[in-house]
């Protein structure tokens, strides 16, 4: 029985020993192939052209909508209204999306149109 004992101690103590060796050789790691990485994305893309921070349009407008309602294009509506918007702000959401804001001082009052990845989202009349 003591011979069992002592084989088991001897045993582990090698085992041990084996994790802490001070051997200067470095350890050898499993090569793996890099693999690719897949391309980021670059953004939501658009049809048609874009309004830009002065008022105007990158290209000119493809669209057909006869009126101003949801879902038209911003180039859609600067055609529409027949004149350059009198204030255009373009940024991005927390999402990722193009939001643009476009602001007309009409005799009448103002109009606020709100556009998401260049659709029309909303129209305030203040």
């Amino acid at each position: 029985m003591r011979l069992k004992v002592l084989s088991c101690v001897a045993l582990a103590t090698l085992s041990l020993a084996a994790c802490n060796s001070t051997s200067s050789a470095p350890p050898v790691a499993a090569s793996v192939a890099p693999t690719p990485m897949a391309a980021a994305p670059t953004g939501p893309t658009f049809d048609g052209p874009l309004l830009g921070p002065d008022g105007r349009c990158t290209g000119p407008s493809t669209g057909t909508a006869t009126v101003i309602e949801s879902g038209i294009s911003e180039c859609d509506l600067v055609r529409l209204k027949g004149k350059p918007a009198t204030d255009v702000l373009v940024g991005e959401s927390g999402k990722g999306q193009r939001e643009v804001q476009v602001l007309y001082s009409e005799p009448g009052g103002r109009e606020l149109y709100f556009f998401v990845n260049n659709r029309l989202d909303r129209i305030a009349k203040p």
